[in-house]
Parts: C-alpha cells; sequence; structure tokens
C-alpha cells in the first residue's frame, strides 16, 4: 500500500468530514446566544435554556459517499468487515481526532464542553445526518459491524446513550494510517503465504475455501502448526499463528479475531486442550478461516470442527528435508552419512528446520564447520523440560570405548540402536507391527546383577542415537494411594512423547513386577496397574529401558512385548583388568607396586564396585599427596566388601592381607 494511494483514499475522505464539521460549527454560531463567554458549557443561562426548548437539534444534509478505491486500506477495511456506507462515515467521524488534532477544539465546541474533545454518538449522528431516534443510531448496537469487529469502541457506558464518547482502538488507526505491525496483548506472529506444492495442505485448502471448517489437525511429530499455515497459504490466507500455550488468564480473543480480520488472515491456534472450550467457542465464530492443531484428538464436545490427521513424514521424505534444511544453512549438499544418521529422529518438517537452525548458531560460535553432534545438539535443545520433573535427564558422556561387556551383550545393544534407528520404515512404511492401536516404541529389557553395567550402557545408547537419557525416579512413581501409580507413569509417557530422549527405569521390578493370585483388595489392584503398563507399552511411540536385578521377577507379559533383552553377567577376570585400568584412569599417578593383574585375579566385583573402589583409593591417595598405591586399592576393596556385607579373608588378598587389616 503506497503513501499516495492512502492520501488519495482516507485524506480525501476526512476532508469531507471537516466540512460537515464545519458547516454544523458554523450553524451553531449562528444560533449561539453567548458565543464569546469563555465559561459557556459550564452553566445554562436563560437564553440558552430557552434555545433548547425551542426545538430540537437539526441534522445536517448529508449523503454517504461509496465511492471508495477497493484497493484502498479503507475500502478493503470496509469489505473485510462488511461495514456500509454509513458505517464508514461513522468510523471516520469517530477517526478524526487521531489524525488532525483540529478536530479535538471542534469536537469539544459542539459537545458544548471543551472537556469531551471526541465524538459522542449524538455528534456522529448529527453529522452524518442522521437523526437521534433513527435507525442509524443501531448502527451502534454490540451486534453491528463497528462493534462486533472491535473497530470501534463507546466509553462512558454510565452516561445516556447519545453523550457517549466514540474511540476508534489504536492498531486500527495506525492500520489505516499503513502500520502492517502485529500488536497484540498475546503471543502471536503473522507469516505470510507462501505457495505450497503439498497434497494435503492443498486439499485441506480446497475444503476451506468451499467453507468447511474450522479444520482441526492432529499429528504426533508436532509438525500440525506448519502444516496448518500451508494449509491456509493454500486457501489463499496470510496466518496469524496465536500459541495457546502462551496465552494470558483473560486472553484477548476479539483482538486476535480483528487483527486477523484487519490483515486479511486466517488463525492457526494450538496447541488446544480441554482448559480451552471457551476460547474455542468463540475462535468458532470468528468470520476469518481458523485452523486448530494439537497432539491429542479433538473433542467433539469442545465446539464443532472437522479433525483431520497429519500423517508423518516416512524415511524418504525426512531425509528429504534434513539434506534441504543442511543444504541451505551451509550452501553445500550434506554428505549422504549424515543425512541418514539423522533420518531416526521423529521430527516434523519445521521442528527440522529448527533443529538445523540451532546447530547453525552452535557451530558458528564454536567457529566449525557444521558437524552430526551440532545437529544432535539441535534435535535436543527442542526437548521440553516437562519430563525433567519426572524424571532425571542425563547428557550422555560416555562411548562404546568405555564399556567393558562380554560379545553377546554388545551385539544386543547394537540390535537395540538398530532398531531405534530403522523403527519408522519397519514398523510404519512395511507394516510390520499392524493394528491395535500399537506404537513405533522400542522397548528394551537389561537383566543383571547390581554394578553391571546397566545404566552405564542406557547411557552409551543414548548417546549413540544422539538423544538425551531420562532415568524415571521411581519415588516419583509409585503412590500407595489406589490409581495414583498409573496417573503418575501416564504422565511421565506422555511427556516422553514431546521429548526426543530414552526412558529408563532403573529397577523396573518395581513397577513391571509379576502379577499374583487374588487373594484380596490389594493384589486386585495391583494386578490392574500391571494390566494397565501392558497396555499402555503397547501403544509406546518411544525408546524406554527397564532394568532389573532379578528377571524373574519381570512378569513374562512385559518380557513378550520387550523387542530386545541384554543378559548383563558378572565380569570374567579380563573384563576385570579392563575394569580396573580404565576406572583408574590415566590422568591418576599410579605406584610401581599397583598389581592390577592380582586385583583382577583375586577381587570378584561388579564394574560398579570396582569404579567405587578406584574413587576411594583416589581419596586415600590424595589425602597424603602421594600416587595410589596397592595399599590404597587393598584397604578400598576392604571397605567395598563391608559395604556389601562379604566377608573379608585373609586368603583372598594374599601377600596384601597385612595391608588389608584382616
Amino acid at each position: 500500500m503506497t503513501a499516495t494511494l492512502v492520501e488519495s483514499s482516507l485524506w480525501r475522505r476526512l476532508a469531507a468530514v471537516e466540512a460537515r464539521v464545519r458547516e454544523a460549527v458554523a450553524t451553531r454560531q449562528a444560533t449561539d446566544p453567548t458565543p464569546d463567554d469563555p465559561y459557556r458549557g459550564l452553566y445554562l443561562t436563560p437564553d440558552v435554556v430557552e434555545r433548547i426548548l425551542a426545538g430540537a437539534r437539526t441534522p445536517l444534509a448529508f449523503e454517504p459517499v461509496e465511492d471508495l478505491e477497493p484497493s484502498s486500506r479503507l475500502g478493503t477495511l470496509a469489505r473485510r468487515f462488511s461495514l456500509s456506507p454509513l458505517d464508514v462515515e461513522l468510523l471516520l467521524v469517530a477517526l478524526a481526532p487521531d489524525v488532525d488534532a483540529r478536530f479535538e477544539r471542534l469536537y469539544g465546541y459542539l459537545n458544548d464542553d471543551v472537556t469531551r474533545r471526541r465524538a459522542t454518538v449524538g455528534l456522529a449522528l448529527e453529522l452524518c445526518g442522521q437523526p437521534a431516534a433513527g435507525a442509524g443510531r443501531f448502527r451502534f448496537a454490540s451486534g453491528a459491524p463497528l462493534l462486533s469487529g472491535g473497530l470501534l469502541e463507546i466509553r462512558e457506558p454510565q452516561l445516556p446513550a447519545l453523550s457517549r464518547v466514540l474511540q476508534v482502538p489504536d492498531r486500527v488507526v495506525a492500520h489505516l494510517l499503513g502500520d502492517d505491525t502485529v500488536s497484540l496483548a498475546t503471543e502471536a506472529r503473522l507469516v505470510p503465504a507462501v505457495t505450497t506444492t503439498e497434497e494435503l495442505p492443498q486439499r485441506l485448502g480446497a475444503a476451506l475455501r468451499a467453507c468447511v471448517g474450522p479444520l482441526h489437525l492432529r499429528d504426533a511429530d508436532g509438525d500440525a502448526e506448519r502444516t496448518a499455515v500451508a494449509t491456509l497459504a493454500a486457501a489463499g490466507h496470510d496466518a496469524l499463528v496465536v500459541d495457546a500455550a502462551a496465552l494470558p488468564e483473560d486472553p484477548p480473543v476479539a483482538e486476535v479475531v480483528r487483527e486477523a480480520r484487519l490483515r486479511g488472515a486466517g488463525i492457526v491456534f494450538g496447541p488446544v486442550n480441554a482448559q480451552q472450550v471457551r476460547l474455542l467457542r468463540q475462535l468458532r465464530t470468528a468470520e476469518v478461516p481458523v485452523v486448530f492443531h494439537s497432539r491429542t484428538h479433538w473433542d467433539p464436545k469442545w465446539t464443532e470442527a472437522v479433525s483431520v490427521a497429519v500423517p508423518p513424514l516416512d524415511t524418504v521424505r525426512r531425509a528429504t528435508r534434513w539434506a534441504h534444511a543442511l543444504t541451505e544453512a551451509t550452501g553445500t549438499p550434506p554428505a549422504p552419512q549424515l543425512v541418514a544418521d539423522l533420518t531416526g529422529y521423529r521430527l516434523g518438517v519445521a521442528e527440522v528446520d529448527h533443529a538445523v537452525a540451532v546447530a547453525a548458531r552452535l557451530a558458528l560460535l564454536a567457529g566449525e564447520p557444521l558437524t552430526l553432534d551440532h545437529v544432535r545438539a539441535g534435535v535436543r535443545a527442542q526437548n521440553g523440560a516437562g519430563l525433567d520433573r519426572l524424571a532425571r535427564r542425563i547428557i550422555p558422556s560416555v562411548g562404546w570405548t568405555d564399556l567393558v561387556l562380554p560379545d553377546p551383550t554388545r551385539r544386543q545393544l547394537t540390535e537395540l540402536t538398530r532398531r531405534a534407528r530403522h523403527r519408522d520404515r519397519v514398523l510404519g512404511e512395511w507394516r510390520m507391527r499392524p493394528g491395535g492401536g500399537r506404537g513405533r516404541g522400542v522397548v528394551a529389557l537389561f537383566a543383571g546383577e547390581s554394578g553391571t553395567g546397566k545404566t552405564m550402557s542406557a547411557e552409551v545408547v543414548a548417546a549413540e542415537l544422539g538423544m538425551d537419557l531420562y532415568v524415571v525416579d521411581l519415588s516419583t512413581v509409585v503412590d500407595k494411594y489406589v490409581g495414583e501409580t498409573e496417573k503418575n507413569l501416564e504422565r511421565i509417557f506422555t511427556e516422553a512423547a514431546g521429548v526426543h530422549g530414552v526412558l529408563l527405569f532403573d529397577e523396573a521390578e518395581a513397577v513391571f513386577g509379576r502379577r499374583s493370585e487374588v487373594k484380596d483388595a490389594r493384589d486386585r489392584y495391583a494386578n490392574v496397574e500391571s494390566a494397565y503398563l501392558l497396555q499402555r507399552m503397547e501403544s509406546f511411540d518411544g525408546i524406554a529401558i527397564l532394568t532389573t536385578n532379578l528377571r524373574a521377577n519381570v512378569d513374562e507379559a512385559f518380557t513378550r512385548r520387550v523387542d530386545v533383552i541384554a543378559e548383563f553377567p558378572m565380569p570374567d577376570a579380563a573384563q576385570r583388568l579392563a575394569l580396573w585400568d580404565r576406572c583408574l584412569g590415566a590422568a591418576m599417578p599410579r605406584a610401581d607396586d599397583l598389581d592390577l593383574p592380582f586385583c583382577a585375579d583375586r577381587f570378584e566385583l561388579a564394574g560398579g564396585s570396582i569404579r567405587a573402589c578406584a574413587v576411594t583409593a583416589a581419596y586415600l591417595a590424595a589425602t597424603d599427596d602421594r600416587a595410589v598405591t596397592m595399599a590404597d586399592v587393598v584397604e578400598s576393596v576392604r571397605q567395598e566388601y563391608r559395604k556389601l556385607g562379604r566377608l573379608v579373608l585373609s586368603n583372598e588378598f594374599g601377600p596384601w592381607a597385612a595391608s588389608s587389616g584382616t
């Protein structure tokens, strides 16, 4: 919109308003008995009373001008808000003091009150040639276009109807003067329409053009908002995107709708929930296209809407999107292996773009080329904090080289990562887990004694997949009250669906234990809890790892639903030697008498216990500011034995029995 066109339309129409104001002022002056009285309007003289009683104010002879330029802002506004010619003139009368200060004084004179510097309902009707008791006054009713559309506000409702003050909101004034800045009291942004070739948005856009709506888009990959914007673009509208999660307690729905109508845009609102029913019903009646979105199903009790499921990206389309986003960020096509490593993330188009944008900034800050680690950090940056309140987040810092495990266990861990990477293709595209509401999750069971490396292995798997590890705190899950444990688990599974992480249930037999014969009410409710977990694991879409010290305690029904079972045996002598060496590390000084082969051969400890011994020995050495000696290691083993409740036998310590205090 050019300034010339604004002037040729708005200023010409305001000039006509000025002419009518001049005429009204002249008419008033001709019959004013006290034109020079500086206190006029503050009291009534007998002459003024006689003039008032002599007759009513005669409206100006006026016919509204109908030749609005269709492409002007005023003409476009009249079309979008269904304003009649009289509505336009009433709006201009109310608008005049906001664009020309002279009207303030003139209106004060015509109102017989220098403090009332805006048009009143009565003065606006007079200037537009409408009798005070005529049909024109109903253009100020709450359901009339000017007020229902938010273009005009009537102030001071305690006054008589004709004395109430008219005011045009600042946003409407700014729009008519050429300002396109979105200014709302809530989180919203305007997304200009961009041509799309996607089949679903084009089909839904055609439905909107046929007045089918509002629409609700449901998805599991967080891509519904982008699809909603593309749908409005296909229908020929910009999109005013409103973040429902950031709404204030009393959201200005009327302002949102007015902004959308001012810009000729549709509204994208979400993610919706059951607490927003009043808002949904208000938006349902908005005279603009509305598209809701969420990850949950639409409840028909909320309001009328057509719900459509947005299919997740398949592996081919996701790979294409990763390649496109990386090319845009770096200027060169990415390596095929980089794209292949990223395709396992279940992200929508918008999330892929956001992850790459974050990765590009991280690479720039580090002064490095964009790598897989940067992109993985970008993916993790999108994880919400909801699950942090229910589980402990661990950012993986270990890798395959830190594990000391037998080959069969390593193969099972590799199998777990393979399933996690390719689950969309196998379970989705190839439909190897069809029907029954089953999810595309991958569940593994790590079984073995305490300290055999189950938790560290889970961390390594998370690191290999480029995800965070979330360790569920069972104290926040298990509850003595009936039904509360299931609610807590449901919150965990729901939050886990929104993050890109690996869920770890440590000591899983506490919640995944065997069902028992029902002998009393406690047994019955325990079995109900187990049955719920069985059903919930079926529909889980994420990656979950269960650890247990005793596999026999886990219900067989859970075992059947597990994709990978990894056994963690106690380490043999060769593995214990490697564990002693790695746990002591390369930074800590070692004395010449340190005999690690002896420790590995004589002390049958799990990896966790060996690490605890190494830490204890390190503290003993640090206290005397010296290297770690064999005596320190033997003393740490003695302490660990007692902590584990094992007997400290002198023949087990051999020549170091005296150092052990046995």
